[in-house]
């Protein structure tokens, strides 16, 4: 993860014990970043899960989706060098 991953990353979400059992949130929001994952597996749109939790930016969906991709990319991209 890069610097500005990170950063990025920081700004969409928080993680604490206190909240929502610990899952990573929306920042500023008790949405789990789960909830996200269930809708796109489910077929809805980014549009839909934004109608459904107005408190998330459609930024800070991007920026989850953008760091899903990349880890995504990378570790599939170990598995051809090995």
């Amino acid at each position: 993860m890069t610097a500005e991953q990170k950063y990025r990353l920081e700004e969409a979400l928080w993680v604490s014990p206190q909240r929502m059992s610990g899952a990573p949130c929306f920042r500023g929001t008790r949405v789990p970043v789960q909830s996200l994952i269930d809708l796109v597996e489910g077929g809805e749109t980014i549009d839909d899960f934004l109608k459904l939790y107005p408190a998330v930016n459609r930024q800070q969906v991007l920026t989850v989706l953008d760091f899903a991709s990349s880890q995504l990319l990378e570790c599939a991209s170990s598995l051809t060098s090995a």
